[in-house]
Order: C-alpha cells, then sequence, then structure tokens
C-alpha cells in the first residue's frame, strides 16, 4: 500500500515473445464487444467497498463531478475503440504515520485506449512495462477478425484529507438540490390547492347541509332539493362486491404503507448505509413480511364490518394475491436474465429463501392479524342499512369511472413527478439516490394529497346520489398510477437507449410491478380518508 505502479501488465498470456499479449479476441467475441460499446456499457470496480469513478468536469461551471465505473470503450468515425488501460487514482487517510492505519476514502479511474504496438516493454517477465505515453493510438476492436489485446494498469496513491467516515460523501453530493426544493414548493402549493377545495365543500357546503338538514321545522322535499348526499343515507355503507378481494387489497396497501413510511423514515435517518449494497431492498421486503399481522388486523377488522364469515379465506388471497404478482413477475423476468447469462440474475437460493419468507414468516403473520381483527369489534357506521339497495340515477359525465380517475390522479402526481425523476435514474441509470429526507417530505405531501382528492371525488359522487363508493375510492385514489406508468413509457423513450427485446422486457415488467404497488398503496390511502369523511358527516345529521 502506498507503492505507485507505472504500469503493469494484466492476465499476460504464456507466451514467450518481446511483445506479450492478454488476450486474443475471435471475430465474433470482437463484433460482441463492438455492440457493447456502441450501448454504452459501463464496468464497475470495487476497492474496500467502495465504487471506482470517473471524474469530469460540468460544462456550464467546470465542477467536478464523479460517474460511477467507466465505459468499455467509445466509438469514432463509426468504429468501436477499447479502453485496455487503467489508471487507478487511490486516495487514502493517513490516520498516523503508520502505514498499517491508512484508510482508503477515494478511488477515481482514468480508463485510455492504448494500440497493442504504443506499449513499451520494460520487463515482460515480471509483467513490467513503460508509463503510457501522450499521444498514442487507441486500440481499434476488428470485428471482422481477430483482435489481439493487451490489458494493462497503474497505480497511483494520493493522500486526502477526508475522513474514512465521509467517504460516500463524494458520490452522494447532489448539485442540483434547488430542483428539489422547487419539487417540494410546487408539492405544497398542490396540497394548498386541493385543501382551499376541500374547506370550501366541508365550510360552506357541507355545514350549510348539515344544519339545514338538522332543522326540525324544513320538510324533507326541500331538503331534497338542496342536495342528494343525503339521500343515499341507507345504502353508503352497503358492502361492497367482491368483499374478500376488497379486503386483500386494503390489507396489503396497509403493509405496504408500513414499509413505505418505515424504510424511508429509517434511511432518511441515514441507517441504512450505502455501504451495505442491497441493504435498501433487503429493509423494504423485510419489513413488508414482519409488517402482515397489521395489515391482516386492518383486513379481518374490515371483513367483519362488512358481514363477512369465510376471513380464512380472504387472508389466503390476501396471502398470495399481491406476493405472488410480485414473485412470479421477477421469478418469470429472471429466466431472460438466466438465459443471458448476466451476473445480475438472482439466484435460485435467494429465490428459495424468499418463498420461505413468504410462505414461512408472512403467510403466517397474515393470519394471525386477520384472526385477531375478526374477533375485534367491527367499525361502526353511524347510520342503518336498507333491506332494499336503492336505485343509482344516471350519472354526469365527469363523474364516470375513468373521467373520475384521470382527474385525481393529476394531481397528486404534480407533487411526485420530480422525485420520481430521480428514482428513475437511480435504478435504470446506476446513479447514486441519497436524498431521502427529500423523498420523505414528498412521501408525507402525497398522502396529504391523495386523501384529500379522495375526499373531494366521493363528495361529489355522493352528490350525484351513487352510493358505489367503495371500489371507486379504490380505483380514483390510485390514479396516480396511470400517470406513473405514462411517465415510465415517456421516459423509456427520451432517456434510455433500449433497443434489445430482453432490457425492453425487463423494464416494462419492472414498471408493471411499481405500478402496481404504487395503485394498491395510493388507493389504500384514499379508501381510509373517504371512509373517515363519510363517517364523520353521516354522523353529523338526523336520521329518521
Amino acid at each position: 500500500m502506498g507503492k505507485d505502479e507505472p504500469c503493469n501488465i494484466l492476465c499476460k498470456s504464456d507466451e514467450k515473445s518481446d511483445q506479450p499479449i492478454s488476450a486474443v479476441l475471435t471475430a465474433e467475441e470482437g463484433k460482441t464487444i463492438g455492440e457493447r460499446i456502441r450501448e454504452a456499457y459501463f464496468v464497475h470496480l470495487l476497492v474496500d467497498n467502495l465504487p471506482c469513478a470517473t471524474k469530469f468536469a460540468m460544462l456550464d461551471n467546470g465542477e467536478p463531478q464523479y460517474e460511477p465505473g467507466y465505459r468499455l470503450g467509445y466509438v469514432r468515425d463509426n468504429k468501436a475503440y477499447l479502453n485496455n488501460h487503467l489508471k487507478l487514482i487511490l486516495k487514502y487517510h493517513e490516520v498516523d504515520d503508520s502505514l498499517k492505519n491508512r484508510r482508503i476514502v477515494g478511488c477515481e479511474i482514468e480508463a485510455v485506449s492504448v494500440s497493442l504496438a504504443d506499449y513499451s516493454i520494460s520487463n515482460a517477465a515480471e509483467g513490467k512495462c513503460n508509463a503510457i505515453p501522450d499521444g498514442k493510438k487507441p486500440l481499434e476492436v476488428n470485428e471482422a477478425g481477430e483482435t489481439k489485446v493487451l490489458f494493462t494498469y497503474a497505480v497511483h496513491w494520493e493522500a486526502s484529507d477526508v475522513r474514512w467516515a465521509y467517504r460516500w460523501d463524494v458520490y452522494l453530493k447532489h448539485r442540483d438540490v434547488q430542483i428539489h426544493w422547487f419539487s417540494i414548493v410546487n408539492s405544497l402549493i398542490v396540497v394548498l390547492f386541493l385543501a382551499g377545495i376541500l374547506s370550501m365543500i366541508i365550510v360552506r357546503t357541507l355545514r350549510r347541509d348539515i344544519a339545514q338538514y338538522n332543522r326540525d321545522d324544513l320538510e324533507g322535499d326541500e331538503a331534497i332539493e338542496e342536495t342528494g348526499w343525503k339521500l343515499v343515507h341507507g345504502d353508503v355503507f352497503r358492502a361492497p362486491p367482491y368483499t374478500k378481494f376488497f379486503c386483500s387489497l386494503v390489507a396489503t396497501g396497509v403493509q405496504l404503507m408500513c414499509m413505505a413510511f418505515v424504510t424511508i423514515f429509517v434511511a432518511m435517518l441515514g441507517m441504512l448505509s450505502p455501504a451495505s449494497r442491497g441493504s435498501l431492498m433487503q429493509a423494504g421486503i423485510l419489513l413488508y413480511v414482519f409488517s402482515g399481522s397489521i395489515g391482516g388486523y386492518h383486513g379481518g377488522r374490515l371483513y367483519k364490518t362488512f358481514k363477512g364469515v369465510e376471513w380464512k379465506r380472504t387472508a389466503l388471497i390476501t396471502s398470495v394475491l399481491y406476493p405472488g404478482i410480485v414473485f412470479g413477475t421477477c421469478f418469470f423476468l429472471n429466466f431472460f436474465i438466466w438465459g443471458k447469462q448476466s451476473s445480475g440474475a438472482v439466484p435460485f437460493t435467494t429465490m428459495l429463501a424468499l418463498l420461505c419468507l413468504w410462505f414461512g414468516v408472512s403467510l403466517p403473520l397474515i393470519f394471525v392479524g386477520y384472526y385477531f381483527g375478526y374477533r375485534k369489534q367491527p367499525y361502526e357506521n353511524p347510520v342503518r342499512t336498507n333491506q332494499i339497495p336503492r336505485q343509482v340515477p344516471d350519472q354526469v359525465w365527469y363523474l364516470s369511472p375513468t373521467i373520475s380517475t384521470l382527474m385525481a390522479g393529476i394531481l397528486p402526481f404534480g407533487a411526485l413527478f420530480v422525485e420520481l425523476f430521480f428514482l428513475m435514474n437511480a435504478i435504470w441509470l446506476k446513479q447514486y439516490y441519497y436524498l431521502f429526507g427529500f423523498l420523505f417530505l414528498v412521501f408525507i405531501i402525497l398522502i396529504i394529497s391523495v386523501s384529500i382528492i379522495s375526499i373531494v371525488m366521493v363528495y361529489f359522487q355522493l352528490c350525484g346520489e351513487n352510493y358505489r363508493w367503495w371500489w371507486r375510492s379504490l380505483l380514483v385514489s390510485g390514479g396516480v398510477a396511470l400517470y406513473v406508468l405514462a411517465y415510465s413509457v415517456f421516459y423509456f423513450v427520451t432517456k434510455l437507449e433500449i433497443t434489445g427485446f430482453i432490457p425492453t422486457l425487463l423494464y416494462f415488467g419492472y414498471t408493471l410491478l411499481m405500478v402496481i404497488t404504487v395503485w394498491i398503496l395510493t388507493g389504500t390511502i384514499g379508501f381510509y380518508a373517504a371512509y373517515f369523511f363519510i363517517s364523520r358527516i353521516y354522523g353529523a345529521v338526523k336520521i329518521d
């Protein structure tokens, strides 16, 4: 450690010659590497669990930025050139004068392409070469014949004042923090706009309606002419169709809510270090699994409120519906990754471990939650339900499920899309995302905006004398998922350069899972907000 190496040969062949080589690429291998270079493939290295990065300067202000890994090569005049020489700049922090107390705090890569003729070998037996001169000729990849390649590397050590505890800061530091603040301000404006609409409804309309309904000298026909939401008081709490699936989705939404809230909050506190690779995903999976009892409790109690009797079947549906979709999709996509022999494929043993978590931990916890939730007293509704259901009149065009869903999803998505852009970059462009404080604020704003828009849309629906609000609240509140899907297609077309079938399949497969997750999560939030609102307004009026 601490010793510079000007040029070392890597993977030297056994051939005894004055000009050693590392590999001879066949025409097929050269064609494959040429395709990977044109597809902008990156090579990623780790030093002491720290990713190596390529340093470059911003064009507008010259500030240094870091790009994880290094490019496999580059294309010039429709010819592919391979980066076969790496200069590793290793930065260390000295705790004291002892070599044993030096800690690596940074790793930069300078990748260049050097032709075989430009190398100067100083000691072929020991794998030594002279420093790479300036003005060298790059190594062109011959896609129609053999290509002789010599892989070399150089090491340069630099002392740094950065302490070991802060060595990730250079990767996680964002220069464009202002756009996140702009997103927060924009989201707050959206919430204030929705809160203004809700206040207008509650303060000006509901109070007037409730006051008129509670006046003893007001005739019933006169109240009917004012508004229609009281007319459906005998049907508003009628159980929806397919109660088992409805309770299963709500229970799953509660699980996702607990998982998302706790994961983002813990990450915001800095407890999920980026040095622990996959810790965020592991925390999310474990939190989802162990929150099964919470989701099961709410699903069981809601199912009892609907006077259901098959709570065990409902618990089973909850246990296998959403996890089955996620696991089945990932398992199907993993076959294609295995077929490509990619290192990103999930090992079969990991799949078995996930199955054990699913059936050994999640499923029993959901059953336990349903057991205690079903034994609990059901939710107390403020009005009784009539024996004969009321006929729903024809609805105006803007209260149709499609239009309502599209209108309801615009404003919550407006509060989300800026952070969604950075999250998509982190997932698909291998960029670092560690602004969980902003993400937590946006998540809270999303919860508030979805709740408000759900209350507003359900109130308009009840005014139209349509009491079938249970599934509608779940559908309308999840309208933001449609805009997430549309944005994902836009992002795929404008930001990504994916041309192969399998990468396209992977992108839209995982995007579909993300959309379903967002729909269940936001739909559950909107349902509980609407349920609380309806219980309050019908509990405030006198029902004969």
